[in-house]
């Protein structure tokens, strides 16, 4: 047999692309491919991008014109651009790229093996569509898992066109996964060793399909023998309907965490970003999720300095954050994307938008350590997903997602164990493993 080829993959951004960047591995195997961690020793390799972030596609062209030297060495190197920064530049990273061989679109994905084999003869490949036979029906079963911890895909695209984002426009309507399909991949899942899973969507929770919402799903995944642990991300306020905050309560399977993204306090530019909530929706919205689940731990998304944002609006923002009270929360001054309706209006001054990150990831910060300071002396569950830097030290995600560090010298990575927690570091815990 001849040597397998090999593909690297660099994955950009969020959840959603670790997801998609294993299944492209999953459908180039079929093609002889395996995975490496050197770009170097690689055969083809494949960049998964993301378009939330600023300046994201000339980030992606910086790394792909570092990647010449590669391709000059190599000339029979493939090189392919898959994701949003695909979807949206289409044709022209072919432009301004020669060395690239393929693009293709996040809902196009499962025909990377027929247009690797387009590229063999010379052609330089693009597929941005949005076809209409399902990606997930032409992609091979889940063969391997990288630990006790896995990601599943239910829902994709969104239907709620933000005025600052750009995901309806990359990753199309909202579609959901049928019922049947994501129990068998999770059966699956579970089969292989896995012991939590994390329901994935842009708006996983408009995810519906016969009959069911997301909480009739997770109601039904919890039913899985071996499966211990269940979690979801990530939210539109809007679509937190009555049977999922139920789940939060009802379910022991359904973890204590929730990222529920507001993006601001201040009702007028919520309306300008066209969130359809106000800031009283949400902190009503946050009064019933704790009522199902005291303990859980919220975790939120903000926009600071979108166009026309006053400091009244600003401070607006802030008083929500101190009314909620967040484990931790993700944070970004705002950038424009092209084609969306916000990059038509005139930016705030970068030293505007700088002092108002400083000041809301400075309360964030202190939120989050007081969360952390709090779970100091209580028991959790951790899941252990690797070995620590130390001797007899293993890692894993709480209950809450933090990051716990735990003494545990007979720990092996899969273990559900109960841990107390004995300190807090700036982004992780600590703790020592309880009874055997």
């Amino acid at each position: 047999m001849s040597e397998a080829r090999k593909l690297f993959i660099k994955t950009y951004g969020c959840q959603m692309n670790v997801y998609d960047s294993e299944r492209m591995a999953e459908a180039l195997g079929a093609k002889g491919y395996v995975l490496t961690e050197v770009a170097e020793e690689a055969d083809m390799v494949l960049l998964n991008t993301c378009h939330i972030r600023e300046k994201a596609a000339e980030k992606v062209y910086s790394d792909l014109g570092r990647l010449r030297p590669l391709k000059t060495a190599k000339p029979d190197l493939k090189i392919g651009v898959a994701g949003c920064v695909a979807q949206a530049e289409g044709e022209e990273i072919l432009k301004r790229m020669p060395l690239v061989d393929l693009v293709v679109g996040p809902q196009s994905y499962h025909r990377l093996p027929d247009m690797l084999d387009r590229t063999e003869g010379g052609a330089r490949v693009v597929d941005t569509d949005f076809p209409e036979e399902d990606k997930f029906d032409h992609l091979p079963e889940r063969k391997a898992t990288r630990g006790p911890a896995a990601f599943l895909t239910v829902q994709e695209g969104c239907d709620k066109f933000c005025a600052f984002c750009v995901v309806p426009y990359t990753r199309g309507a909202e579609v959901s996964r049928p019922f049947a399909r994501l129990m068998a991949e999770a059966r699956g899942l579970v089969e292989r060793g896995v012991r939590e899973i994390t329901l994935l969507g842009q708006n996983v929770n408009a995810w519906s399909n016969d009959g069911r919402g997301l909480g009739g799903l997770i109601r039904e995944l919890a039913r899985i023998d071996g499966l211990e642990r269940l979690r979801y991300t990530t939210s539109h306020p809007n679509d937190m309907a009555d049977d999922l905050i139920e789940a939060h309560g009802a379910e022991p399977k359904l973890m204590p965490y929730l990222h529920l993204p507001v993006q601001s306090g201040s009702d007028r530019i919520l309306k300008a970003m066209n969130r359809k909530h106000t800031a009283e929706h949400y902190l009503r919205l946050i009064e019933r999720i704790r009522a199902a689940r005291p303990d859980i731990l919220l975790t939120s998304d903000f926009i600071v300095g979108f166009p026309g944002e006053t400091e009244a609006d600003f401070e607006a923002t802030l008083d929500l954050i101190r009314a909620v009270g967040f484990g931790s929360a993700f944070s970004f001054k705002y950038s424009a994307r092209p084609g969306t309706p916000a990059a038509e209006k005139p930016e705030l001054p970068a030293e505007v938008c700088d002092a108002r990150l400083q000041r809301l990831q400075a309360l964030v910060t202190e939120q989050q350590r007081a969360a952390q300071m709090a779970m100091v002396g209580r028991e959790v569950g951790v899941l252990y997903e690797k070995a620590g830097r130390l001797p007899g030290q293993m890692v894993g995600k709480s209950d809450h997602l933090h990051a716990v560090h735990v003494e545990d010298k007979a720990g092996q990575v899969g273990d559900l164990v109960r841990v107390r927690i004995t300190a807090s570091a700036p982004n992780s815990l600590a703790g020592e493993r309880v009874g055997a």
